[in-house]
């Protein structure tokens, strides 16, 4: 990638996180109820003259824009506010949640992919067997059940009917051992809130790759391979999977933000600590400050990874280098 056009990545990234901060911050302070009667509302409510001091303490007597350049300011210094709730630092709280969804995540879009392509790689050199039957309906049913509805029943199948794993937590507080006691402990309460967010995209990446495959299986250079008396390992494996693939890396990079919006779910359903439970205390408690940071990172989180994705999708193709 030559230096200008990763400088114009940049400044495109940098003006659309702009945008993003602009809009997050105009659409939660203009959200009907008020922020200072919310805060005080845990005590049992407050006189005017203290809700005028709240007000007051935390900028809300502010014109909006004053407020807003306030905020810009402190976020350019790499301070993100101060939770009115938890009466604490806005990038402490996301950053003590950050590695249970990094994890949540991670592992969830690892097994789509993964699996998604293997049963797609398999549903394309057999179309007319049982595995592609089972990819058709496993895309249906995927698209069609809401992630929330697939986390309860998982949670009553395998948490309450079959008690195999943990329905909450991503630890247990009772657990005396060692690092690697605790490693398991963590992946046994990891497996089902995994399962459910990967349920959801592992029905489109199968689809995705069989159709891609299915399109890389029948190009010219796919014939050439075999006429040349290459294996068929081979054919499928270095040649067809390398240009199937793409779509794949594509769509994963631009659903981050949906696997995020989905963790939120999750995370509420099993229990886990991550940033996506913060989310919905902070939208439940009216915090703005937290809720502005969490929006900000994650919008963040969105931006890198579609410039990663784009740096892998070169590594990848060698067309787009050559380009």
């Amino acid at each position: 990638m030559r230096g200008g056009s990763v400088l114009g990545q940049l400044v495109s990234a940098c003006g659309l996180l702009f945008a993003v901060v602009l809009f997050n911050f105009v659409v939660l302070h203009l959200a009907p109820g008020d922020v200072a009667e919310t805060l005080t509302s845990a005590t049992g409510g407050a006189t005017k003259e203290i809700l005028d001091q709240v007000r007051h303490l935390y900028g809300l007597d502010q014109p909006l824009h004053v407020q807003f350049l306030a905020y810009l300011s402190r976020l350019l210094h790499g301070d993100l506010g101060t939770s009115a709730y938890f009466n604490a630092p806005v990038a402490g709280l996301i950053l003590d949640r950050l590695f249970p969804t990094a994890l949540l995540v991670g592992t969830a879009l690892v097994l789509a992919i993964v699996l998604g392509a293997m049963l797609g790689i398999v549903a394309a050199r057999r179309p007319g067997g049982i595995v592609n039957s089972l990819v058709s309906v496993l895309s249906l049913v995927g698209y069609s059940a809401p992630v929330f509805w697939t986390g309860i029943l998982v949670l009553l199948a395998f948490a309450s009917w079959l008690p195999l794993f943990p329905a909450q937590g991503m630890v247990d507080p009772r657990l005396s051992g060692g690092p690697i006691a605790r490693v398991i402990d963590v992946l046994h309460h990891l497996v089902l809130p995994a399962v459910t967010l990967a349920s959801v995209y592992l029905a489109q990446y199968s689809r995705l790759a069989r159709t891609s495959m299915l399109d890389a299986l029948g190009a010219d250079y796919i014939r050439t391979a075999r006429a040349k008396g290459l294996g068929e390992h081979t054919v499928v494996y270095k040649h067809a999977l390398r240009n199937a693939i793409l779509p794949i890396v594509t769509v994963a990079g631009v659903q981050v933000s949906h696997l995020l919006a989905g963790a939120v779910l999750v995370e509420t359903v099993f229990g886990w600590p991550g940033m996506g439970r913060l989310a919905y205390e902070s939208i439940l408690r009216r915090d703005a400050p937290l809720m502005l940071g969490i929006l900000f990172c994650t919008a963040l989180l969105v931006i890198v990874v579609n410039m990663a994705t784009d740096l892998l999708y070169r590594a990848i193709d060698p067309r787009i280098r050559t380009q």
